[in-house]
């Protein structure tokens, strides 16, 4: 009976954190977007550690699949937010004057 507790407790948070992300993201203006992707990448291999943690526990069942999901999702959060980072900034780069273009 505690673990479904704890897994009620957990998704509330997980759910209230989505939508207070969500918010905050549009929320910011377009000059900040790379500086916040940064942000989030960083926050994003907080969240992996804490999967790791979670994934490898010694209690079986839900709290070692939400670690396992949460590892996998972040993962991809965080190449994600590399690659587009890095077409952010590419955006910004000095195109040569004259000659083929790259």
């Amino acid at each position: 009976m505690p673990e479904s507790n704890a897994l009620v407790s957990l998704l509330t948070i997980f759910i209230l954190a989505t939508f207070v992300g969500y918010y905050v993201v549009w929320k910011v203006t377009p000059a900040l977007h790379t500086p916040l992707m940064s942000v989030t990448n960083a926050i994003s291999g907080i969240i992996i550690v804490g999967g790791l943690i979670a994934a490898g526990s010694s209690e079986a069942g839900s709290v070692t699949a939400l670690g396992g999901l949460a590892i996998f999702l972040t993962s991809i959060n965080v190449f994600g937010g590399f690659v587009i980072t890095a077409r952010m900034l590419k955006m910004y780069r000095r195109r040569e004057t004259g000659g083929e273009k790259p």
